[in-house]
């Protein structure tokens, strides 16, 4: 599983891309991927303090996965 993040600039909001968190060592079923999912988007955002993130979902590794 991993968490598939919509992440947008700080300084400019309209500038925005995905990014993920792969999180296969650990989660290996949607819910346990949601009850890890704070504590990865925390780490996360305080390593890259420019962006926000502004939507996330779990998803299945090999699955094709939509646009958030």
């Amino acid at each position: 599983m991993f968490i598939l993040l919509s992440i947008c600039l700080l300084a400019q909001p309209s500038t925005c891309k995905e990014d993920r968190i792969d999180l296969s060592y650990e989660a290996r079923s949607p819910f346990v991927c949601l009850r890890n999912a704070q504590s990865a988007l925390a780490a996360w955002q305080e390593s890259h303090p420019e962006w926000h993130v502004a939507r996330w979902r779990c998803v299945a590794r090999g699955s094709q996965p939509r646009d958030l």
